[in-house]
């Protein structure tokens, strides 16, 4: 009882002021309240190690040679008749943390002769088992080219250890105009349906590379699923609970259901939240991977030329409960104009008009929103050439050209037409 006395001199007086103030410090230290529990209280959470990474190439041998003939339409069958087995979950190529090169010396070909299971298009089947999985990864894209060869270097690899059936579509906006992310989401889904019934589509930046492959890219049946919930950037942390960017996966039923991206979101930022109240308003609700395996690192890069900060985010997103069912994938209009099976991915450039406050009182503009045709042939092949050649034939007035081919010719007459039509329906 001498504790609850009047002098503060006591000896118990003084173990409880200190036991206080070390209770305070270790509050604070640990994170508040949810670091507290966290210590006090077991979790499941998986631990890592990320201090020794595997090389992200580790296994890869084990995969074997080569790849399966042509199955038989119809019968999903290989050509010798004999069924596959189903591919193990999980994988048993799996290694855990990855060591992560945030810029790639090596040029597109030496990583092709890297990933000789890859087909043209980005395409990968595990050669010895069937996938339980099927995955298009779509990547907004303009004139970053050392990004990608970091992406393609890193992705390929990582993917194949997961035994998962997957393509990687780049979405190369044609141009100069304000980029536009968001739309550029909606042309790749769209277009990656029309190849394949894509049972899961992830929306993936161009920077952010994945840290541990226990981070499996396939999705959750319910709800739109969030990757990189701890981004290096953020220093290995969500920066907020609705935060939706970087690495995202949807299945088809899900990107119909919340209409998509916003088509009218130009310039960097806001996008996100936006399809993150989407997602929400939709009735369905975001779900996560344990921080401790959804990993990423980013490739530090300065601002991009044509993709600053857009003034009008704000203004967008208090509109989004009175926008999402008219604006996105139903309100989308664009043309494509090439598609490319590239060894190492699919390549979609496509024009998607212009940021309407840049054209508002301009007579002419570099790139116009109506459809263009290109016609003639072009060796000109990737990204960053196709892109620079595209441009100066408009800064010289000259004849766009298109890359030869009949199997082009008719993605781009048939997208055309569609194109048109939904022009014709959705822009008055």
């Amino acid at each position: 009882m001498a504790c609850f006395g009047r002098s503060l001199d006591s000896p118990c007086t003084l173990a409880l002021l200190v036991g206080f103030q070390f209770a305070f410090v270790l509050y604070f230290s640990l994170g508040g309240f949810r670091g507290l529990v966290s210590v006090l209280v077991h979790t499941t959470e998986p631990e890592f190690d990320y201090s020794r990474p595997h090389d992200v190439y580790t296994n890869l041998s084990l995969l074997g040679v080569p790849p399966p003939p042509p199955r038989n339409s119809g019968t999903g069958l290989p050509a010798s008749g004999q069924p596959l087995k189903d591919c193990p979950i999980p994988s048993p190529l799996l290694v855990g943390p990855v060591s992560v090169h945030l810029s790639s010396p090596l040029s597109l070909e030496d990583i092709r002769q890297r990933n000789p299971l890859v087909l043209p298009g980005g395409r990968y089947r595990p050669p010895d088992c069937e996938p339980h999985h099927h995955t298009a990864i779509v990547v907004p894209f303009r004139n970053r080219i050392s990004h990608l060869r970091s992406l393609l270097y890193h992705l390929h690899p990582f993917l194949q250890r997961q035994q998962i059936h997957y393509s990687i579509y780049i979405v190369q906006q044609w141009g100069n105009s304000t980029f536009n992310r968001a739309k550029l989401l909606n042309v790749g889904v769209r277009e990656a349906l029309k190849d394949e019934d894509w049972s899961c589509i992830f929306l993936h930046d161009v920077d952010l590379l994945p840290e541990n492959d226990h981070n499996t890219y396939t999705c959750h049946k319910q709800f739109p699923t969030h990757l990189s919930v701890a981004m290096d950037k953020f220093r290995y942390r969500l920066p907020y609970p609705q935060y939706f960017g970087g690495v995202s996966a949807v299945t088809p039923d899900q990107y119909m259901k919340m209409n998509g991206f916003p088509n009218q979101y130009w310039g960097w930022g806001g996008e996100d939240d936006d399809i993150a109240a989407r997602v929400r308003l939709s009735g369905m609700k975001i779900v996560r991977p344990p921080v401790a395996i959804g990993h990423y690192k980013m490739i530090k890069h300065k601002g991009d030329k044509g993709n600053e900060q857009n003034p009008r985010r704000f203004d967008l997103l208090k509109k989004t409960r009175l926008n999402w069912h008219s604006d996105g994938l139903n309100s989308l209009t664009y043309e494509l104009l090439s598609k490319e099976l590239e060894p190492l991915y699919t390549n979609l450039t496509v024009n998607i008009g212009e940021d309407p406050r840049l054209t508002q009182g301009k007579a002419h503009s570099a790139v116009k929103a109506t459809p263009v045709h290109p016609h003639s042939s072009s060796k000109d092949k990737g990204p960053a050439k196709q892109v620079k050649s595209l441009e100066e034939a408009v800064a010289k007035n000259s004849t766009l050209v298109k890359p030869s081919g009949e199997k082009t010719g008719l993605i781009l007459s048939k997208t055309a037409n569609q194109t048109t039509q939904e022009k014709a329906g959705v822009m008055k």
